[in-house]
């Protein structure tokens, strides 16, 4: 091994250190005194239920772990988690979207940061035709921020819209209440198709015994006003009682017993492992994220037998091959790809082989991914009198109307519009991922600090006040320091702009995992709307 090919390795190794401490710090909100305070109410930390609900030796596919970290919020810096657990599991063989309050996040209250994280895990099962399973134990809206969670559209009670929306779809919307659901929480138990309560355990009721009494004078507990017993035999709210969290899973499990057995919706070959060690990933990424890479080696450590097809390899070469397009298989499923290469500029025939390729996966009905690692496309007159914006438009309009699952990972800079020309977030990639060398941002700390500097020397001369050498130089570093603080992937994970920050070493099988999930809805036939080719 070369001393650069070490270092790359050893930098890779620390950074993702840093996500080990910071996804520990969101699965252990309180430490074990938490723990030890659930036992005491005959609880179990959420991730243990859920290890108890899906099939026995398989993985859950946790998302958006790090959500809420660094949020500000009133009273309260981080919500860990975002105060709520979502992921992938099977259950009984079928690919379940699994929600689950955690309580031990202020006592799983909504934060917006938790609405976002559910909605997100809502609109994942509907794209791709998943039943969901509640996990139900929250107080609701958290009360000091209610103007930022309850009355508007993706608030809190678009999460209700969603569940009658997918129920009409046919996708099984499930409830397990396993703590209290006080006011718009109790909805989660009265919306679904059907709820399992626990007894003394469980309690649903849009007013609490304290608002009761202020509202009504009524005095009465919380098990009279809305327990097991009350909803499943007297009001008809719930369906299925249950004594402890264990009989409760065991009928979670009963419930979904019957449904039918999920399809792909593409031939799946068998499964050759890669030629290329996975470890070659830590190595042949360069610890400089602006430096560029051959995206092609990147390929090779991810695809079935290291085998990649290439598109029009030798198109305009030095401007086309800034990305690289291709099929290759990854765990028997043949994928279409779009990966940034080198430096990753996108040139004008760059962008038109990728809006081919794009259109020619989408009529083969192939699933598409994204490997971004592109600052963004070529600026300047030449490339504009080429056509840039027209083709990076094209490039745009294809990623936006392409009805094959879409799923996009984040490998280096992903800046400006190349983060829209390769799928980012707001073209709603059926799931999106970064690794810990994605900075993601409307440009990079360097360029921003140049353009933002040179507004404030303008402004300065106004004023007749030109900037020293030294407040030139202070002001570069501080917008340097801000946007790559903003850049981070641990940071963007926090605002929940990624489903998950990959190791290197786990993005094979999360891939595989991402395109069986997104396959077993139907794929439809391909629409776009005007070119300007």
């Amino acid at each position: 091994m070369t001393d650069q090919r070490a270092e790359n390795r050893l930098f890779w190794e620390n950074e993702e250190k840093k996500l080990d401490e910071r996804v520990q710090l969101a699965v252990w909100p309180g430490g074990q005194k938490a723990v030890d305070k659930l036992r005491k109410q005959g609880k179990r930390p959420v991730r243990e239920l859920i290890q108890q609900l899906i099939d026995p030796e398989t993985e859950f596919y946790e998302l958006s772990r790090i959500a809420g970290f660094g949020m500000d919020y009133p009273q309260v810096a981080d919500v860990p988690c975002g105060g709520l657990v979502t992921g992938l599991g099977k259950i009984h063989g079928n690919w379940t979207m699994i929600i689950a309050n955690d309580s031990r996040v202020k006592a799983g209250t909504y934060f917006p940061i938790t609405l976002k994280k559910h909605m997100r895990a809502q609109a994942i099962a509907e794209q791709c035709g998943l039943n969901c399973v509640y996990i139900a134990d929250s107080g609701g809206v958290f009360l000091p921020m209610q103007a930022e969670v309850f009355p508007d559209d993706q608030h809190f009670g678009s999460m209700f819209f969603n569940m009658a929306r997918m129920s009409a779809m046919g996708l099984k919307q499930i409830t397990l209440s396993t703590g209290g659901n006080t006011a718009g929480g109790a909805y989660i138990v009265f919306m679904a198709c059907e709820s399992v309560m626990i007894d003394k355990l469980a309690y649903s009721f849009l007013g609490g015994p304290p608002l009761v009494k202020m509202a009504t004078g009524e005095i009465i507990s919380a098990e009279e006003l809305g327990g097991a017993e009350v909803h499943t035999q007297i009001s008809g709210g719930a369906d299925h009682f249950c004594t402890d969290q264990d009989e409760a899973i065991a009928r979670i499990k009963e419930i979904l017993m019957l449904e039918p057995p999920q399809k792909l919706h593409l031939h799946r070959y068998a499964e050759v492992p890669p030629q290329v060690s996975t470890e070659a990933l830590y190595e042949n990424m360069s610890a400089s994220v602006q430096q560029g890479i051959d995206v092609r080696a990147f390929l090779a450590a991810i695809a079935d037998d290291s085998v990649f097809s290439e598109y029009k390899k030798n198109y305009a070469p030095g401007r086309g091959s800034n990305i690289v397009t291709g099929k290759l298989r990854i765990k028997g499923l043949t994928i279409g790809t779009v990966a940034a290469n080198g430096v990753g500029i996108i040139f004008a025939e760059a962008a038109r082989k990728a809006t081919e390729w794009i259109i020619r996966c989408s009529q083969e009905k192939i699933p598409l991914l994204f490997v971004q690692s592109s600052p963004g496309y070529m600026i300047g007159s030449e490339s504009e009198h080429m056509g840039i914006g027209k083709y990076g438009a094209d490039m745009v309009r294809a990623v936006s109307c392409a009805q094959v699952p879409r799923i996009q990972i984040v490998i280096g800079p992903d800046n400006g519009a190349a983060n829209y020309g390769m799928c980012g977030r707001a073209y709603r990639p059926h799931l999106l991922f970064s690794t810990m060398r994605a900075r993601t941002s409307v440009m990079s700390g360097r360029s921003a600090a140049g353009v933002l500097l040179s507004i404030e020397e303008r402004k300065r001369s106004a004023q007749q006040n030109p900037m020293t050498a030294e407040e030139k130089n202070a002001f570069s570093q501080e917008m340097i320091k801000k946007y790559d603080a903003e850049t981070n992937p641990l940071y963007c994970g926090a605002r929940l702009w990624n489903d998950r920050v990959l190791k290197f070493s786990e993005i094979r099988n999360w891939l595989a995992m991402g395109f069986e999930v997104s396959l077993l809805k139907p794929i439809g036939e391909p629409s776009f709307g005007n070119f300007r080719f």
